[in-house]
């Protein structure tokens, strides 16, 4: 496994699972057998520390989804802790889980599904205050917030339809920074993009966490995209974290086979020229 420089010890994760486990039951076979079970997380340790980016990557059903609906909160795990800011998501109480609901956000993969159609931007954007019961100069958070992101006042009086991609995710982004969050989760969040777009978004993502002091989690297939955003990444598959890493260790020397998989299905000019492109 791939060693990464640790933070001091007196920086605390701002997100972290320990030794997470999750198991399904499923549809029994017949009316009077056991229910069998599916295990789609096995003992998974990751955090992310203030400042940082992290990535997470895996192939289709390597647990990915399953660990980013624990890391929000959608779903309690079966064996484990979900830690924010040090305390279990769990057992601390209903004033810790309103501050956690508050702190840790998620900018979904497609914003045409995630934005509204029938709702004006500026309306979208207010709807997390709303729903947290955040008070203050509402106003004044939209204006600021859609300039983090690079955006003009002249969007919020405008309908989803009425934008590119790029622009969308950008609002969707902007909408997750609403209630001011400790850690971004980005599952998939340049996927359905042009290729000429994912840059800026990734930008984007990269000058919020420096110059807001965010965690960033980057959720993705492809390794290529979490590298350029992150400065430490988790290989899963089958449930499990096989390798952690910097991207560079894991591009040059990768030790898993699920790691080796990720590289090899990264294309370029190069392989495409000796005859490694896709049929």
């Amino acid at each position: 496994m791939s060693t990464v420089t640790p933070f001091p010890a007196e920086v605390r994760p701002l997100l972290e699972v320990r030794q997470l486990s999750q198991v399904y039951h499923l549809n029994r076979q017949n009316l009077f057998g056991p229910r069998p079970t599916l295990k789609v997380l096995d003992t998974i340790d990751f955090a992310v520390r203030p400042g940082e980016a992290v990535g997470l990557v895996g192939e289709s059903g390597s647990g990915k989804t399953t660990l980013t609906r624990m890391l929000t909160g959608v779903e309690k795990p079966r064996e484990g802790q979900v830690l924010y800011d040090g305390v279990d998501v769990w057992l601390g109480g209903e004033a810790h889980r309103k501050l956690f609901r508050r702190s840790v956000q998620v900018v979904l993969q497609n914003p045409r599904s995630s934005l509204d159609p029938r709702m004006r931007v500026g309306t979208s954007l207010l709807e997390p205050l709303r729903s947290l019961r955040i008070e203050g100069d509402h106003a004044a958070r939209v204006l600021e917030v859609l300039d983090q992101v690079g955006l003009d006042k002249n969007a919020l009086e405008r309908f989803p339809h009425e934008f590119s991609g790029g622009q969308l995710q950008r609002i969707a982004i902007a909408r997750a920074l609403m209630p001011g969050p400790k850690v971004l989760i980005a599952d998939e969040p340049v996927s359905a993009l042009d290729v000429s777009i994912q840059a800026q978004v990734l930008n984007l993502l990269k000058d919020l966490v420096k110059n807001l002091g965010l965690g960033l989690v980057f959720i993705a297939h492809d390794l290529s995209v979490v590298a350029y955003t992150t400065s430490r990444v988790s290989v899963m598959s089958a449930g499990k974290i096989v390798e952690v890493g910097k991207p560079l260790d894991l591009f040059n020397r990768p030790q898993a086979d699920a790691t080796k998989a990720l590289v090899g299905a990264i294309l370029s000019v190069e392989s495409g020229l000796a005859g490694n492109a896709l049929a």
